[in-house]
């Protein structure tokens, strides 16, 4: 078995041999990488809380949050920090160690709700969770801030490659989410950044979207990997349900070039059975989102997501787990 080696320096041949694999091989390769970077046993448990819904002024093609379509989201302001530590605890208790915040802002301003946003982040950082959010775009300066308060994570998602992005999003740029990403990176906060399969996108398109990913200076520390969530009301509510193996053979290359990074089986898992979970696990995925929302739309429950762990022998990953300095091969 060949050691993994990290590198920057992917070319679009390259992912795309690796993404056109035949299937079986593809996932035998990405648990190989899986079993000789990580503890396979081992994932991340997080739970998502929509802090701030609806009234987006964006016109992400798959959002319900967008103000300008008509998906029955009921809007509501910034929850009180109470609200929002109260659920912070209820997820600690049943076994979540990262807590991640979305507010439905186009970007962070410097204005009393994002101070009460400090505030919250403050409040689950002495909780003894890693402490997310996902807020828009942020400047260097608002990154910091953030940092100052104990921000472990920020996430901010690409959703597809830079040639297909203006399809689906035409009020903030491809290279707006990059500026944002870098100013996270300066600010020393874990980058938390993957995308969406299932927008009408190419092969060409999701292999470019890694491509962008893979080649970062730094990898992303989590690249959650979504199927689109069909929601009515939004443009993309007549999508087909994106194809499970697909799934599996993103997991699985994203698992291959960015070996270090926690690979999150995010949207769509609520329409997964265990044994097709269990098969994204094999290829990779080390990360899921717990409780019965993710922001607005339905996800699988504590309770079933501790079902599956005893059923498949997975536990928890610890916060806070030291994560080992980039090295161009691991033994």
């Amino acid at each position: 078995m060949q050691d993994v080696q990290i590198r920057h320096d992917w070319s679009i041949e390259e992912i795309k041999e690796i993404y056109n694999t035949p299937l079986l091989e593809l996932v035998f390769r990405a648990a190989s990488v899986h079993r000789q970077t990580q503890d396979t046993a081992e994932v991340q448990v997080c739970t998502l809380l929509s802090i701030k819904t609806g009234g987006c002024s964006e016109d992400c093609a798959y959002c319900p949050q967008a103000a300008r379509y008509n998906t029955d989201i009921k809007v509501h302001g910034l929850m009180k920090k109470e609200e929002v530590l109260a659920y912070a605890q209820k997820a600690k208790d049943a076994g979540s160690t990262r807590f991640c915040m979305g507010a439905a802002w186009r970007e962070v301003r410097d204005n009393r709700d994002f101070d009460r946003v400090l505030d919250m982040v403050k409040g689950v950082n002495e909780l003894g969770m890693e402490v997310c959010t996902t807020l828009g775009m942020l400047t260097e300066e608002q990154a910091q801030k953030l940092a100052d308060a104990g921000l472990y994570a920020y996430n901010h998602n690409l959703d597809t490659s830079s040639e297909y992005y203006e399809s689906i999003i035409t009020t903030r740029t491809y290279d707006d989410r990059l500026r944002t990403l870098d100013n996270v990176r300066k600010a020393g906060v874990s980058v938390c950044c993957g995308g969406i399969i299932g927008l009408g996108e190419s092969h060409e398109d999701r292999i470019g979207m890694l491509h962008t990913l893979s080649n970062m200076p730094t990898h992303p520390d989590s690249v959650p990997i979504n199927a689109l969530t069909r929601v009515k009301g939004t443009p993309l509510e007549h999508m087909p349900k994106v194809a499970f193996w697909d799934m599996v053979r993103m997991i699985a290359t994203t698992r291959i070039v960015i070996p270090k990074a926690m690979v999150r089986l995010s949207a769509g898992r609520a329409e997964m059975s265990i044994s097709e979970q269990a098969l994204c696990f094999m290829a990779g995925a080390n990360s899921i989102f717990t409780g019965e929302k993710l922001l607005t739309t339905s996800n699988p429950s504590f309770e079933e997501d501790h079902m599956m762990f005893e059923l498949l022998g997975l536990k928890p990953r610890e916060a806070f787990k030291d994560q080992p300095v980039e090295t161009e091969t691991l033994n």
